[in-house]
């Protein structure tokens, strides 16, 4: 098969399988795949420390964003002046080039517009506002117009305005993402960042004239690649990824073939800018509290140098306060997110930020007690605990005596004293973010979040296998935390391993990789590798879709899914993510119930930790009920025997019989009684009862968050199981998925594994559908490639399903 149609098969199924149940928050890009990467990557970032510096091209001045405005800070007298307060973020400022004006962008947390700030004025002028992502705003050489990113037309482009005319005027357009557009002295001439494809990043030289580019600098996922071009044009110092880190690299525009190291700093350098005189590159790195910090280093090398920030002047006057987070009396850590009266997020000195995706809030953690610098008047509180919690609200006007504020938040059901533990079984600490976190940095997060087990698993980016040397750390007090590993086959599925003693080696293969490419091999080797330790393997995020049986849904599948799950090569199946559909995967996971496999559930939020915008630890997760203390150990078993229900918010109780989750009923009655204690910090629409993934029994839900009791009994089916579900409503945190949801797992009728001859041929036929469609994608991914592995494999699945139909 020829190499352009693999590409295009390639990026086919990217596109199929990579969209999920989070799509966006901000305006759609044409072309990028999941938005998660895009939001989480391109655009910019929040923290109470100084980030994207900018040095004035004619004083001692260097603008930054800090704490979500725009600062100007004296390198002499080494004071910072706030010089915007909007209720917006402001961030990623540029000079003009006679120093008396600053273009920068503005965030809504919905969409982001380019603005211009005049310096001797102070006044703010709306440059650019379309209704798509517009980015990364620099002045031309001459100071008459301004480059910047934009995806206006669909995909980020480059596009340049006339500050005379204000025309805008397209530079590229295709399919690829572009953007940091930095200006040459010569018109002809632009240096931009692209990144194509699925992983493939560049930074390119851009002839205007001819309309053609060359690579200076390339790579995969160079998500914090940022660069600047000196004073004259002829040395580019770029921000480049070196293994698990990033360091400051030079090169020469004119003979790009060799670079040098100027700098790994504390391994995280990020937004490097040139002094006016070229002399030195400024950048800002966040330090062991994960606050960022301004700093600079010679060009000719050295020691990096750390500017110091003697005095913040907000042009206003602040206060210092405590804040102290109680529950039931207990003072406890929780989730908080503090505003002003114009909404703009205020946030603590140290500690990582985030901003949730789902609801747009920025938020951060704190240990019980926590003080903050806020101006004076209004400001609103929120904080909660996890699920454990309703949201509290509180309002404070804070004056100059404000001291100590109280906020008490009341628990609704104590999963702990009940025997159920919860677990978030797959998310990454490090994945390409702003912060370099180490595993103790997330130990207030689980706290905060009532989580008691986290299983972070090492991620590989293609060509870069991340964070090895925490393979053997863990943490066996409350909350433990243990890592696993993540096998990105991309094209037969991800899998996540929980629990083995070692790495499966290699961590990726198939047609997407230019290295393993043609390995005719199956995701059943690392489930099995899994399997013989003693661990749990499974498919992590697998259906993205609501309907997985109609014609596109069966293309959203991973394509060795339906196989490994037939043949019972997977312990656990991931129903609950933040990238996939919660409803959409259980609709596959019944079917292989009904086919007699005690496949059991999992759950991970797959959040990017040391991302700003991402979800919390435990946005989804599972709870399991092991016998005796909680370990690593029992927390695995009590999944691997099906103790366990998978929620986003909803917690829940469920018996039939008085037997619970995992057991089996034996019984001669024809009809037993069920019941559903349902303890939700919001509310939701309905409560669903399956027997055999078939629903006998709906009601409504409950209108206000709390605790509440459901019943009602069925008729015994001669084989099979029965789950419970909760889902529907509005979302709202501590939510922080698409719908409330929480399903258990199942309790089976008179053996583990039971079935009946009509479900299972229904769920056989069904199942061969969607191998079928697998299968195809399967040949015509690996295209001339023999996989008589891979062939063979699928054919003893289909196998199978054929003997349960016709029997």
């Amino acid at each position: 098969m020829k190499k352009s149609l693999v590409t295009s098969l390639i990026i086919l199924f990217n596109v199929l399988t990579i969209s999920a149940q989070w799509s966006n928050r901000y305006p759609k890009v044409d072309g990028f795949g999941h938005h998660v990467y895009l939001e989480g990557y391109e655009l910019p970032v929040l923290n109470a420390g100084p980030t994207d510096p900018a040095p004035s091209p004619k004083t001692n001045t260097i603008a930054f964003s800090a704490k979500g405005w725009l600062w100007l800070y004296n390198t002499e007298t080494k004071v910072a002046n706030r010089i915007t307060s909007s209720s917006s973020m402001d961030s990623k400022p540029n000079w003009s080039p006679d120093g008396n004006q600053i273009v920068f962008v503005r965030d809504n947390s919905s969409d982001t517009k380019i603005m211009l700030f005049d310096v001797n004025s102070n006044k703010e002028t709306t440059l650019i506002d379309t209704k798509a992502l517009d980015l990364d705003p620099i002045f031309s050489r001459d100071g008459n117009s301004i480059y910047y990113a934009s995806a206006e037309k669909g995909s980020i482009d480059l596009w340049e305005i006339d500050l005379s005319t204000l025309e805008k005027k397209l530079i590229t357009k295709n399919d690829d993402l572009e953007r940091l557009p930095i200006a040459m002295n010569s018109k002809d001439y632009l240096i931009y960042l692209k990144k194509k494809g699925f992983s493939y990043d560049s930074i390119e030289l851009l002839n205007l004239v001819e309309g053609t580019s060359n690579p200076l600098a390339e790579e995969n996922f160079t998500s914090q690649a940022a660069f600047t071009l000196s004073p004259d044009n002829q040395t580019l110092a770029y921000t480049w990824p070196k293994d698990d880190y990033y360091e400051i690299r030079l090169l020469n525009v004119f003979y790009p073939e060799s670079n040098l190291l100027l700098t790994k700093s504390n391994n995280l350098p990020l937004s490097p800018k040139f002094s006016a005189d070229g002399q030195w590159v400024y950048f800002n790195e966040t330090n062991d509290d994960e606050r960022s910090e301004l700093k600079r280093i010679r060009i000719n090398g050295g020691l990096t140098e750390t500017l110091s920030i003697y005095k913040w002047n907000f042009g206003i006057p602040t206060t210092k306060i405590k804040i102290v987070s109680k529950i039931d009396g207990e003072i406890i850590p929780v989730r908080m997110s503090i505003t002003d009266l114009y909404g703009h997020p205020i946030v603590p000195e140290t500690g990582i930020v985030h901003s949730d995706g789902q609801n747009g809030v920025v938020f951060f953690y704190s240990p019980g007690e926590i003080d903050i610098e806020t101006t004076l008047g209004e400001i609103i509180i929120t904080a909660v605990h996890g699920f454990s919690t309703e949201k509290k609200v509180q309002k404070v006007v804070v004056n100059e005596s404000s001291g100590l504020i109280e906020i008490n938040l009341k628990r609704i059901w104590n999963a702990r004293a009940h025997g159920w533990y919860s677990g978030d079984n797959h998310f990454h600490i490090n994945y390409g973010g702003t912060n370099q976190l180490e595993p103790n940095d997330i130990v207030l997060d689980l706290k905060a979040e009532d989580l008691d087990v986290a299983f972070p698993l090492l991620a590989n980016l293609g060509n870069r296998f991340l964070q090895q040397d925490l393979w053997d750390w863990k943490r066996e007090e409350l909350p433990i935390i243990q890592f696993g590993q993540e096998i990105r086959s991309h094209f037969l599925g991800h899998l996540g391993l929980i629990g083995t003693k070692d790495l499966f080696w290699p961590w990726v293969w198939g047609p997407r990789y230019d290295i393993y490419g043609n390995d005719d091999r199956l995701n059943a080797e690392p489930l099995n590798f899994a399997r013989n330790q003693g661990a749990l393997g499974g498919y992590v995020h697998p259906v993205s879709v609501r309907n997985p049986f109609s014609e596109n849904g069966a293309k959203r599948i991973p394509i060795a899914l339906i196989a490994d799950s037939v043949l019972e090569e997977s312990d656990i199946i991931e129903l609950g993510c933040l990238w996939s559909d919660e409803i959409g995967t259980a609709e596959v996971w019944h079917k292989i119930l009904n086919i007699g496999i005690p496949l059991n559930i999992s759950a991970g939020s797959d959040v990017m930790n040391n991302l700003y915008r991402t979800m919390a630890i435990g946005a989804i997760r599972v709870y399991t009920k092991p016998k005796g203390d909680l370990t690593v150990e029992s927390y695995l078993e009590a999944l691997k025997n099906g103790k366990s229900f998978v929620s986003n918010g909803p917690q829940i109780e469920f018996k039939v019989n008085d037997k619970e989750v995992g057991d089996i009923i034996k019984t001669k009655n024809k009809k037993v009684k069920w019941t559903l204690d349902v303890h939700s910090p919001l509310p939701y629409d309905k409560v669903e009862i399956f027997v055999n993934g078939e629903i006998i029994n709906t009601q409504k839900g409950n209108t206000k968050s709390g605790s509440k009791t459901f019943n009602g009994s069925f008729e015994v089916p001669s084989g099979g199981w029965v789950t419970a579900r909760v889902s529907g409503g509005n979302i709202e945190w501590p939510l922080m998925d698409s719908y409330p949801f929480a399903e258990s797992s199942p309790i089976w009728f008179n053996n583990l594994g039971s079935t009946t001859s009509v479900t299972a041929k229904n769920a056989a036929q069904d199942l061969l559908k969607l191998l079928s469609v697998s299968n195809e994608r399967l040949i015509q991914g690996y295209g001339d490639i023999p996989i008589p592995i891979l062939t063979e494999h699928f054919e003893k699945a289909r196998q199978k399903l054929l003997k349960i139909i016709e029997e």
